[in-house]
């Protein structure tokens, strides 16, 4: 189908949303963003905020992982100018025949391009770009260990729901997708639709936490056993306690270092390491996330002084709290 054939008449305030659909995509990925730019083009009144495009990479239909069956409305090659690019994930994003159009493609359309968008392992296709390479990005917390060894040149958040880096912008797997769209139409068109927009999909504007709530303390819960059962899922909710192998045995009736080994032998990982890992990983997401004092974000994790904290995130994350937040936080001005 040639672009002519599918297009409409393009409004002055509209603004166009490509997503590249392929063989394997994953059809929450790409139907949860376009059904929030198309809940906010209804919610703007007469003239409609966003048109949503399908691409695909020969503008032939495709169909998704799970078997719908989606009609492109033209291909990579004739595709119209696009407001924002979204790169859905799924199984077929990592086929040579896609990657290979797909990677110049976002090139050569990046200059033009007002944002460039990733849900998912749709990373992938942005980082076939090469422009990733020195960017902030996340991926769905299964397949960071993957993308990150394709990909090594780019910063990985695995636990981020969504990351924004300039123009460009990734969220986690599947519904994450919706949260990083209700902030791009925040971004457009104000809070106030952005909330209408919440609303009618039945979802959280900002949803609390990052992946970590998912995958992290769900590994460690699956593996539990016995003693354990409870205890991998009150850690990460009880950060700011106590949390000193003597006290975490005492939780569980055991001595510490039976408590010690066992932990090991069942998590792989010390108690010590596991608890900084976590502690270090919901500061970083308060640095970026609130306004609140270094020494009080590193209270609030359990860290009782601030010069300990300062050390350890240096080690964790390569850089001080203060430049960390300096470079990720979306907040103008925040406490030093």
């Amino acid at each position: 189908m040639s672009y002519s054939a599918a297009s409409g008449k393009r409004g002055r305030g509209v603004r166009w949303i490509g997503f590249v659909g392929f063989e394997g995509v994953n059809s929450v990925d790409l139907t949860g963003p376009s059904e929030a730019f198309a809940a906010a083009s209804v919610a703007a009144g007469e003239e409609p905020a966003y048109r949503v495009l399908f691409l695909s990479v020969d503008g032939r239909p495709f169909k998704t992982w799970s078997g719908l069956k989606i009609e492109a409305e033209c291909s990579l090659a004739e595709a119209p100018p696009l407001d924002t690019i979204v790169v859905p994930g799924g199984v077929g994003i990592r086929a040579a025949e896609v990657l290979d159009v797909l990677g110049p493609w976002i090139r050569e359309r990046a200059p033009q391009t007002r944002r460039l968008v990733s849900v998912c392992t749709g990373l992938m296709g942005l980082a076939a770009s090469g422009l990733m390479d020195g960017r902030r990005a996340t991926t769905h917390w299964r397949y960071a260990r993957e993308f990150a060894g394709r990909h090594p040149k780019v910063l990985l958040d695995p636990d981020a729901i969504f990351v924004r880096d300039g123009k460009f912008a990734s969220s986690a797997g599947v519904t994450a997708g919706i949260d990083l769209a209700l902030e791009l139409i925040a971004d457009d068109l104000g809070p106030t639709a952005a909330l209408r927009v919440a609303r009618q999909l039945v979802v959280y504007l900002k949803r609390s936490g990052g992946q970590r709530q998912y995958s992290e303390p769900l590994r460690f819960q699956a593996r539990a056993a016995g003693r354990f059962d409870d205890l991998a899922a009150w850690i990460p909710a009880n950060l700011g306690q106590d949390l000193s192998i003597e006290a975490l045995a005492a939780r569980v009736n055991c001595s510490p270092r039976h408590f010690a080994r066992q932990f090991k032998e069942t998590f792989s990982v010390s108690p010590g390491e596991y608890v900084e890992g976590l502690r270090l990983a919901e500061a970083a997401e308060r640095l970026v996330s609130t306004t609140v004092t270094l020494d009080a974000v590193a209270a609030s994790v359990g860290y009782s002084s601030a010069e300990v904290f300062r050390r350890a995130f240096e080690r964790k994350f390569g850089v001080r709290p203060s430049l960390y937040r300096s470079r990720f936080s979306s907040t103008a001005d925040v406490a030093a």
